[in-house]
């Protein structure tokens, strides 16, 4: 964990713009070839956010763990823990995207009631994957060992174990 990167800010906000492209036109597409469009229901808010509490959860005790009570962690838990915090960052900034795209697609039918269940469903699933995306990102900064400050010095610190 020592030489890892944070993910990059870069990187999620081209993962959020492409959702955004691609959940604002594959609807038209879908019409377009005379498929329906399908209809986003509360399961997918509702399993992002159940992500984005885990994750939450996770960083929570992992900064309890590693910060405060200055406990080790094993070099492959703590591999793990950065693998499932860079994936579920990089996975919820492309859901939010898709889902925020879905949403503005829909919003010149708000008046209709299946455009405003479209809209309020999509809109929730995108801010449920924007809080997944930063409590992920907030497990990666609690994993961060104390003391290692080879990004803010130029890695010229030694860095301790976990």
């Amino acid at each position: 964990m020592n030489k890892s990167r944070r993910t990059s800010a870069l990187l999620l906000a081209a993962l959020i713009g492409t959702g955004l492209v691609l959940g604002r036109i594959v609807p038209e597409l879908l019409l377009r070839a005379d498929r329906s469009v399908p209809v986003v229901g509360w399961g997918a808010a509702l399993a992002l956010f159940l992500g984005a509490l885990v994750l939450g959860f996770l960083a929570w005790s992992t900064w309890q763990s590693l910060h405060k009570k200055n406990q080790r962690m094993t070099s492959d838990h703590g591999v793990t823990m950065l693998a499932l915090a860079k994936a579920s960052a990089v996975v919820a900034a492309l859901f939010a995207g898709v889902y925020g795209g879905y949403a503005v697609s829909y919003l010149d039918s708000f008046d209709s009631p299946l455009g405003k269940d479209r809209v309020i469903h999509a809109g929730a699933a995108a801010i449920a994957g924007l809080l997944m995306m930063a409590a992920a990102l907030v497990l990666e900064r609690a994993l961060r060992i104390p003391g290692d400050d080879d990004e803010s010095e130029g890695g010229k610190t030694a860095p301790t174990p976990a």
